[in-house]
């Protein structure tokens, strides 16, 4: 059995370390983009609720001039309601969401 030269065994060694280096790197590479897909996604689901909040704007300040629409905002907005209608409050909601 020869020995090994001894700049071949450090050669060995570095080449090994880097090894394991570039193993290490890769496995947290790894997690990083699974945390930024999945950033991705929410991202990706904020802008579609945003886009449809965007369409009903857009339709809002198009048909301004709408009876339908101005009652609608101001049942949503302000409160209002039509002379005789009812407003009803479903109190058990609440404690159906805890």
């Amino acid at each position: 059995m020869t020995k090994l030269p001894r700049s071949k065994l450090i050669t060995k060694i570095i080449v090994f370390a880097l090894v394991v280096y570039a193993g290490i790197s890769l496995v947290t590479l790894r997690g990083h983009i699974e945390a930024s897909s999945n950033e991705q996604h929410e991202v990706r689901l904020a802008v579609a609720e945003q886009e449809v909040i965007n369409a009903q704007l857009e339709h809002d300040i198009l048909h301004h001039n709408d009876s339908d629409v101005k009652a609608n905002l101001a049942r949503a907005n302000l409160g209002l309601v039509l002379p005789g209608e009812i407003i009803l409050f479903d109190a058990g909601s609440s404690l159906d969401s805890e």
